[in-house]
């Protein structure tokens, strides 16, 4: 959205601004270029992305265009886009992410169903889950079954606020309990869960040199 891109300012209609960000994302190699655009886009607005579909003929403000362009060259030098708005949903659920968490991956939606069907039946099950991260495992568990207890471990403090933020926004922070330490260590002696969840970082290990 260059100065020359346009003849004048009042061109850049949330329609044009979409369409003008989708070609630039996918020129820089992005493979899900209109999902980036309309989530950066929604952002700079302060709306929704459904909403963005009833303004396709509104014209946007500086301000709003000012934050755009920002976040569109951060986008095509290959930021993610949940750490550039902040925001992630996962499991329908919208979680908070910052450099201090990874971001919620959709495949690990699967380990919040597979454990909502093993607890379904029980009235007052107990969870761990250790390397809470962000939370968002824990917390979707939580909101999905309204009478489990949950006991949420992370070792590294900063996340660990993270992972707090999100359990008081979706106001599950009765049932979830974060705990600060490394592994079982914060935990109780005798303390007994049904459950133990767990999505530990993948890291490449490095190959020997020979």
């Amino acid at each position: 959205m260059s100065a020359d891109a346009a003849s004048s300012a009042e061109e850049w209609t949330v329609r044009r601004v979409l369409e003008w960000t989708i070609g630039h994302l996918k020129k820089h190699g992005s493979d899900s270029a209109r999902l980036d655009a309309e989530v950066l886009l929604a952002h700079a607005r302060g709306c929704s992305r459904i909403q963005l579909y009833t303004a396709y003929d509104e014209l946007l403000p500086e301000a709003a265009r000012k934050t755009m362009r920002d976040l569109v060259k951060r986008r095509a030098n290959a930021e993610p886009v949940a750490y550039l708005v902040g925001m992630k949903e996962f499991y329908s659920l919208p979680f908070e992410v910052t450099r201090d968490v990874l971001i919620p991956r959709p495949d690990t939606e699967l380990l919040v169903m597979e454990t909502l069907q093993l607890i379904k039946e029980n009235s007052a099950p107990k969870v761990l889950e250790l390397g809470v991260g962000s939370g968002c495992i824990s917390t979707a568990i939580a909101v999905n079954h309204k009478t489990v207890r949950i006991v949420g471990v992370e070792i590294y403090p900063p996340t660990l606020q993270v992972a707090q933020r999100n359990v008081t926004r979706h106001h599950v922070e009765g049932r979830v309990e974060l705990r600060l330490g490394d592994l079982f260590s914060p935990l109780q002696p005798g303390e007994l869960f049904d459950v133990l969840v767990s999505n530990p970082p993948y890291i490449k290990k490095k190959k020997k040199k020979d």
